[in-house]
């Protein structure tokens, strides 16, 4: 299998000029303009695309930095000490239809699925004229893009959609996003769907992507979507929907596939899991970020370093002084109480100390073991010791717990000592707005006043909180309408 290097420099054919914005629907100019009737005739050319795909993910308007982030900036788990603008529309909640964050979301995303689809109609028709090595390259690079599709498409219905399922009430008939299944052509005019039938689609891509890796194999790469990390994505979608079966399914899979099947539980060793790129072991797929590739200032390490934003107050509170999770938990030198300042985190890059080269972690183990927890505790039938045998994995990472007795007796208390333990893993791994609104509880969020724990809005509903659909894509005027009334979710 060919080692293609996940960076996009013009020699792509579909790298760099795409935009959902203007004056066409993902309107499609070709760099080093490459007819798209025959741009992708040939096994290396459906390569250099899918390659130009994973840059589109990988840049910092999408997964590289805003799409990973905004879960975590508008939740109690986070805190911007005002010293910097960088996203605090986002932490503020006074985000609007011409924001930066969402517009650059919805603008990437949407050149991740175009790249994808138009990767997997090429594949379709070389299919037929390959065998052998190259017939199992060919399904490689068509899985990566099924799953790289299904990726963009679940982070954008969760960003500019109502969440599918809220604590069992069904919001799938809310406006999705625009489904693509085969590439959309500048003019052409396109509707949302609802969310329901985008997360159909979603599994419809995962399932294809898992048939094909299990056909097929994978790269064994951590900078490439693989069989362990599309079972990881697929059950965290099944957990979104609450199939609680197939949720925990899948975690288990994904498990087994990669191999993790327990986690570090010294400090040294959760720190070291920071220091660079491969150094993650408990990763099952992670951006190709490194120190020639990388966003710099516009990097999720720069923005929870320099850019000011920190672990708020309230996380650190409920973090024991044995939890090994601290190890990370580093401020700068010009930290003060007051005014904190941030060493970065899961992003501060502590094998070479300079956090913009630190890389993303997006889906790991970790969040597998607390998916098996929620999906046993939440069942129709649940089953407590299971939930308490999967949630003990990542407990443990407090010193001070070393079996199931040192955990909640009850469901009700298992599942909020879930939520905490959410917060205390997850954090900056942008899950914690999506878990608030679809566990269906009252959140926090703009926590302020540090060293003090308190916010701005306290106790609210977050369930409906939806971001608009940018103004620029509303007024090309080719069919994609507003969500109503996004405004009225917004805490107050």
């Amino acid at each position: 299998m060919k080692n293609i290097l996940l960076k996009s420099l013009g020699a792509l054919l579909i790298a760099g000029t795409l935009s959902s914005c203007g004056t066409d629907f993902l309107k499609t100019d070709m760099s080093n303009a490459v007819d798209t009737d025959t741009a992708l005739d040939r096994l290396n050319k459906v390569g250099y695309a899918l390659n130009g795909t994973y840059y589109q993910l990988f840049y910092y308007p999408f997964a590289g930095n805003y799409a990973t982030v905004i879960g975590d900036l508008a939740s109690d788990i986070t805190y911007w000490n005002g010293q910097t603008g960088h996203q605090n529309d986002i932490y503020q909640f006074t985000y609007q239809a011409t924001g930066v964050s969402s517009s650059y979301i919805w603008e990437y995303g949407y050149k991740v699925v175009d790249h994808s689809s138009r990767v997997i109609k090429a594949s379709k028709a070389l299919e037929s004229s390959l065998e052998g090595e190259e017939l199992a390259e060919l399904g490689v690079y068509t899985a990566e893009a099924y799953a790289l599709r299904a990726y963009a498409n679940f982070v954008m219905v969760n960003v500019f959609g109502h969440q599918v399922k809220v604590d069992g009430n069904d919001f799938s008939s809310q406006p999705g996003i625009v489904v693509v299944d085969e590439p959309i052509e500048a003019g052409q005019k396109v509707e949302r769907s609802t969310v329901g039938d985008t997360y159909k689609a979603i599994l419809s891509d995962l399932s294809k992507s898992i048939s094909l890796f299990e056909t097929y194999g994978d790269r064994g790469s951590l900078f490439y979507l693989n069989l362990a990390a599309t079972y990881g994505l697929a059950a965290r979608v099944n957990l979104y929907l609450e199939n609680f079966n197939d949720a925990k399914e899948y975690a288990e899979k994904a498990i087994d596939e990669s191999g993790i099947h327990t986690l570090t539980y010294t400090p040294q060793g959760y720190k070291a899991l920071y220091n660079y790129g491969e150094s993650n072991t408990e990763s099952m797929f992670a951006l190709a970020i490194n120190t020639t590739d990388n966003w710099s200032a516009n990097s999720c390490g720069t923005l929870f370093s320099t850019y000011d934003y920190s672990p708020s107050p309230w996380l650190l509170s409920i973090l024991n002084e044995n939890d090994v999770r601290n190890a990370i938990m580093v401020f700068a030198k010009n930290n003060t109480p007051a005014t904190p300042e941030f060493g970065g985190g899961k992003f501060a890059c502590f094998g070479l100390g300079n956090p913009a080269y630190a890389t993303n972690y997006l889906i790991n183990a970790p969040e597998m073991f607390l998916i098996q927890a929620e999906a046993n505790l939440r069942a129709a039938t649940p089953d407590l010791a299971a939930a308490k045998d999967a949630l003990l994995v990542v407990a443990k990472r407090n010193l001070s717990i070393t079996s199931v007795e040192d955990l909640p007796n009850t469901k009700d208390e298992l599942l909020s000592f879930l939520r905490d333990e959410s917060a205390r893993e997850l954090f900056q791994e942008g899950h914690r707005l999506f878990d608030i609104r679809r566990w269906g509880v009252k959140g926090n969020a703009y926590a302020y006043g540090s060293p003090q724990i308190m916010f701005r809005y306290k106790d609210v509903d977050l369930s409906n909180v939806i971001f608009p659909i940018p103004e620029d894509e509303i007024n090309a005027g080719f069919g994609v309408e507003q969500t109503p009334d996004w405004n009225a979710g917004r805490p107050q």
